[in-house]
């Protein structure tokens, strides 16, 4: 299993993977759809400010593209 998304990576280039992805974003409580800051914001950035541990958040992520 080869990891696609990384911690540097914008909102917006993650969401574009789609369905899998949101539900996650939706399990975490993170509204990033709707969010302007997706467009320049990281994940690590924007799991921080969401009080989120990222790395949990990436494990998540990554397992959902991988299903």
């Amino acid at each position: 299993m080869s990891q696609k998304i990384t911690k540097d990576m914008k909102f917006n280039e993650i969401l574009a993977h789609g369905q899998p992805v949101v539900q996650v974003f939706m399990k975490y409580k993170m509204g990033c759809l709707g969010c302007a800051a997706a467009k320049f914001e990281t994940l690590e950035q924007g799991a921080n400010a969401h009080g989120v541990n990222v790395d949990d958040l990436l494990k998540d992520l990554n397992a959902a593209l991988n299903n």
